[in-house]
């Protein structure tokens, strides 16, 4: 299946876009229109950082395992997804750029890895259902991320 890629402009630095996504438990605060019931192992940040959730898309539910598997600060995490019994196996890659005129360009990946049949039999809609859900987290991350660091910084 083709991978969907969402982005957004920030106004937060590399840095404070990492920290703040380094943080698995931050991470409900802006996908929890469509990631309900975390529930969370490991470390709380950094590689091995581990939520298992309920994935509510296009009326279907499921849970889906999200662990770190790779950190590169400030310009890269890589979160390994395992769901439908192991059948289904993506990875989620945010990646951050700054920007010429400060602030960071915030890149989130998804490619499937391994995908049931039903699942690629209907790429098409899966891959529109992902990209609208993941529009809508860069717009709440934008959102989150701006709360974050005006309460840090005060």
């Amino acid at each position: 299946m083709k991978s969907v890629t969402v982005s957004i402009d920030l106004q937060q630095t590399p840095e404070q876009v990492y920290d703040f996504l380094d943080v698995m438990a931050h991470h409900e605060r802006f996908t929890d229109h469509y990631l309900m019931d975390w529930r969370y192992s490991g470390p709380g940040r950094g590689i091995g950082a581990c939520a298992t959730v309920t994935a509510v898309l296009g009326g279907i539910k499921t849970d889906v395992t999200i662990e770190v598997v790779e950190a590169a600060p400030p310009r890269r995490i890589v979160e390994r997804n395992i769901s439908a019994g192991g059948r289904r196996l993506a990875e989620g890659t945010y990646t951050i750029e700054p920007l010429r005129a400060g602030g960071s360009h915030v890149a989130f990946t998804y490619v499937w890895v391994r995908a049931p049949v039903a699942d690629r039999l209907l790429a098409p809609v899966i891959r529109a259902a992902m990209r609208r859900a993941n529009r809508a987290v860069m717009r709440r991350l934008a959102a989150e991320l701006a709360r974050h660091v005006s309460v840090a910084g005060s």
